[in-house]
């Protein structure tokens, strides 16, 4: 029992001793995840003289923060208040509210931060100077180790702060609740596809000049470290560079930006689209006075280079930009041809005519009707800044300029027409009207392309007289159509009479085919008769040819055997006569001349003629002989002699004249005559 009653005295003084070490404050353990602020409660210097963080070891908040572990100090004499650390998630912003520090300028808005910039040292922020107020600094993701007695931190799940007074606490709120109006505790995020960029108002650094209403860009050149502010994410370069408060021609564009919302703030606008077929004309509020570049015979305005204040000489062409609508203005020119209609009841897309109204008419017969119109006209791109100097805008120089020009022309041109004249001559007035007014159109910078008339209507007062004139203008046309269609319908009969008869003919057409094929067929056949009797007339023409001329050519040749024989024989002939004749000669010669040798061969022809034919050496028949006639008588053994020399001599083609031994061949029987 005694050892029990020991222990108990044992663990009563210990708990003792640790209450005595805890409560006198000699030793104090922070853990790892936060951190001790630590507040002296006495101090041989005294307490602070003003502010609230006690530099010099005075009682008070001091500035250093107790990190995590066991820490010791004199008995009584620190209060440790622990605090969480500053946790700042991925992709949002961190604020910073200061409590202690050096007063804010009366320009300033935030403090500055260009060489007390170290939150977690609180106090190196304070020797070098750092401001209290709310920070131009901001904290980015991460973990931070702040000392909350002298630091605010707002974040957008809640603000990290210590023994704040009411009023203090109120002001807090206020801040916290501007910086989520402003979205302000999220970055800055501009989307490709939101067409959308930035436009930045600075709230902080000095004013702008007197006349400016935009501040002009600075600090946007990354190769000078001590300027470029990053597009405004970095506020002391941006003050650097000489940047102004107020809303900035610098805008933002695709991307994601950390920018502090109680330095600037953004604002979305859409980007400047310019549609193919238009020009974007820009009126500039900002920059240097330029030099007027329209010529000396413009006198409407001045066009200037772009980046100087007025209007640019050269227009946007189509695509997207960038343009920050409150440096300037972009007038959206047509450069395609587009219609301007005079008339109530229609507008075109664009709507430059939507406070135009037909054109009020009196013609030279006393109707007053209204016409509408429609003109066709294109504006040179390059000419859309002469336009836009000289008239405002398209619809001002519509209304103002054009409207007036038109409908006057057309009441000139009303009343030299009657009704009649205005309906019937409606092309020959377009094209007239078309050529005349191109000039005009072309003093104002625009190219006339073509001009459209409608029809003339009546207004509700002087509407019945126009009536009567277009339904006696219908009945006279109905009058030449019942014309045309009468004639019509007489050429319609006799097309339906020219269609019975073929229908008449066509119900025929069966046998009409059969028999003109069967007289085709009939003079098919004739024609091939024809044909094969001129075939067997030319085969047997052909063929009696050829035997004529194989006849003529085997008698030719015949006959020239003949002839060629015969011509053989008779120089055979000729010469055996010859020889013979020859031999005759010299036997007449050798047997007493050619009278003896005639006698001899005549009576060996008789002789031979008696053995053959057997006569009677004595007729019977006793005949007296001419030799008495001459002087003489001879007997009948001489006068056949006489008889024979005489038919031999014919015979032989040779005669004997009885008073002479020579022989004669007769004119038939001479060589050649064969």
């Amino acid at each position: 029992m005694f050892e029990a009653l020991s222990v108990i005295s044992d663990l009563v003084i210990f708990a003792t001793l640790i209450a005595v070490v805890y409560y006198a404050g000699i030793a104090r353990y922070i853990p790892n995840d936060r951190i001790g602020i630590l507040e002296k409660m006495w101090s041989k210097s005294g307490s602070i003289k003003e502010g609230l963080i006690a530099l010099n070891g005075e009682a008070g908040f001091q500035p250093n923060a107790l990190r995590g572990g066991f820490h010791f100090f004199f008995p009584f004499q620190y209060r440790v208040h622990k605090s969480p650390l500053v946790t700042i998630p991925q992709g949002q912003i961190g604020y910073v509210f200061a409590r202690d520090g050096i007063p804010l300028a009366p320009i300033q808005t935030l403090a500055s931060n260009q060489v007390a910039d170290n939150f977690q040292d609180t106090e190196d922020f304070l020797r070098k100077g750092g401001q209290k107020g709310p920070q131009r600094k901001i904290l980015r993701e991460g973990t931070y180790a702040i000392n909350l007695a002298q630091f605010i931190v707002l974040t957008k799940e809640r603000a990290y702060s210590k023994n704040l007074e009411k009023s203090e606490a109120s002001l807090i709120e206020q801040m916290g609740q501007l910086i989520f109006e402003r979205h302000g505790y999220d970055a800055v995020v501009i989307k490709d596809a939101d067409d959308s960029i930035g436009v930045v108002t600075v709230h902080d650094g000095p004013a702008l000049p007197e006349g400016e209403i935009i501040a002009p860009a600075v600090g946007s050149d990354p190769s000078d470290p001590q300027t470029f502010h990053n597009n405004f994410q970095d506020p002391e370069n941006f003050l650097r560079a000489g940047g102004f408060r107020g809303r900035q021609h610098h805008v933002l564009v695709d991307g994601s930006y950390y920018i502090n919302r109680l330095f600037a703030t953004v604002e979305l606008i859409n980007k400047t689209v310019i549609d193919v077929g238009t020009v974007g004309v820009v009126v500039s509020y900002i920059g240097d006075q330029g030099q007027d570049t329209s010529g000396d015979l413009y006198r409407h305005g001045e066009l200037v280079e772009p980046g100087f204040r007025g209007v640019w000489n050269r227009p946007l062409l189509p695509g997207k930009y960038a343009f920050n609508t409150y440096a300037g203005k972009v007038i959206i020119v047509p450069t395609t041809n587009f219609v301007l209609k005079w008339a109530k009841s229609d507008t075109g897309p664009h709507r430059f005519d939507e406070n135009l109204s037909e054109v009020s008419l009196i013609t030279r017969d006393a109707f007053e009707p209204t016409l509408p119109l429609s003109v066709v006209v294109h504006i040179d791109y390059m000419k859309a800044p002469f336009v836009v100097q000289r008239f405002g805008d398209v619809k001002r120089l519509v209304e103002q300029t054009l409207d007036p020009m038109v409908s006057a022309y057309f009441k000139n041109i009303g009343q030299t027409k009657t009704l009649i004249e205005l309906l019937q001559d409606r092309n020959e007035i377009q094209d007239r009207s078309s050529q005349e007014m191109r000039s005009k159109f072309s003093v104002y910078s625009l190219e006339l392309q073509e001009v459209l008339i409608g029809t003339p209507r009546s207004d509700e007062e002087h509407g019945k007289g126009i009536e009567q004139i277009l339904m006696q203008l219908r009945n006279r046309q109905i009058a030449v159509e019942q014309v045309d269609t009468y004639k019509l319908q007489e050429a319609a009969s006799v097309q339906e009479r020219t269609l019975k008869e073929k229908q008449a003919m066509a119900e025929q057409q069966t046998q009409i085919t059969i028999s003109a094929l069967s007289v085709q067929v009939k003079e098919n056949e004739g024609k091939a008769k024809l044909a094969l009797a001129k075939q067997e007339a030319e085969t047997i023409q052909v063929t009696a040819k050829a035997n004529a001329d194989r006849i003529r050519i085997e008698g030719q040749g015949e006959a020239d055997r003949i002839r060629a024989i015969g011509f053989a024989d008779a120089e055979r002939t000729k010469a055996m006569g010859l020889a013979t004749a020859e031999a005759t000669e010299k036997q007449v010669a050798a047997y007493g001349g050619p009278e003896y040798q005639l006698h001899s061969q005549v009576l060996m022809r008789f002789a031979e003629a008696i053995e053959k034919g057997r006569l009677p050496l004595v007729p019977n028949i006793a005949v007296g002989g001419g030799r008495e006639s001459q002087g003489g008588s001879g007997s009948l053994v001489e006068a056949m002699l006489a008889m024979l020399l005489a038919e031999k001599s014919a015979v032989g083609g040779k005669a004997l004249n009885p008073n002479t031994t020579e022989a004669t061949k007769p004119p038939s029987a001479r060589p050649g005559d064969q």
